[in-house]
């Protein structure tokens, strides 16, 4: 199954939570998973779906891993073993005011974290695509961040301001890292994804301001406040790397477009026909 995947170039992340579903389920009826049949799946979903409270993604993650062991490597018809995946109700974002973003970031004082976390708001990227960012994937003359490690496998350019490069600029001459961008206490180790988690909380108590933040709570204001500052719905898609424009028009619900000026379509149709 491993090598099914790897020829399918999913990512190593990928490859390792599937596999561990199906590690979990096996566990679960201490048998090999192609032993098992379609109702003892659902009957180990529904119970963990009532005694873990696991989420949607969790749900689709163990279906996904079941249908490339069915289908892929047993060869199995997927009509036999087929689960259906949970419906999903779309969750307005939580954000932040630009106001608290400055909040924020005023109370984090060590350069490494502000860079961190700065660049997070910054860019919109998601929390892996920062851990994976490496030091040449900054293209400063072009003021572009190259995304090579998007998620699914995906890459994107990112256009950078000249103050965003600037604080960049100051953390690297002083921690100067030397394969990723933003390194652990080893040399050439990513930073770790519950460190960034880390700074974050410590960072929004000693703000006061009163929401849970994580990463993505960064990438749902950003995403939010460009389409505030009138940025069109299609590059806003291309710069957060969404596959489709649905996923990006979640941010509609949450902007403030009050202040973007919108045509009087009446006059100007009122003005064609005078002339």
């Amino acid at each position: 199954m491993v090598a099914e995947m790897q020829i399918r170039n999913y990512s190593p992340r990928t490859i390792s939570s599937y596999i561990s579903s199906l590690t979990r389920l096996s566990l679960h009826y201490h048998l090999s998973p192609d032993l098992l049949s379609l109702e003892q799946f659902k009957d180990y979903l529904s119970e963990r779906i009532t005694a873990d409270k696991i989420s949607n993604s969790t749900i689709n993650q163990a279906i996904g891993a079941w249908r490339i062991l069915q289908c892929d490597i047993l060869k199995r018809e997927w009509s036999t073993f087929k689960v259906k995946r949970p419906r999903t109700h779309k969750k307005i974002p939580q954000i932040l005011s630009p106001e608290q973003v400055q909040v924020l970031l005023s109370c984090i004082s060590n350069i490494k974290h502000h860079a961190l976390i700065s660049l997070a708001y910054a860019t919109g990227m998601r929390r892996n695509e920062i851990l994976s960012l490496r030091v040449e994937d900054i293209d400063s003359a072009r003021n572009m961040i190259i995304v090579k490690y998007g998620k699914g496998g995906k890459q994107r350019q990112i256009p950078i301001k000249s103050s965003l490069l600037k604080i960049l600029r100051e953390y690297y001459k002083q921690y100067r890292p030397s394969k990723f961008l933003f390194e652990g206490y080893r040399p050439d180790m990513q930073y770790s994804p519950t460190s960034f988690r880390n700074i974050l909380r410590k960072a929004a108590l000693k703000s006061k301001v009163n929401k849970r933040i994580t990463p993505h709570t960064l990438r749902h204001s950003f995403a939010t406040h460009m389409l505030e500052s009138g940025l069109n719905l299609k590059q806003l898609q291309l710069i957060l790397g969404h596959n489709a424009m649905k996923t990006t028009s979640i941010y509609l619900h949450v902007a403030d477009t009050s202040s973007i000026p919108i045509p009087d379509l009446l006059e100007i149709k009122t003005n064609e026909t005078h002339g």
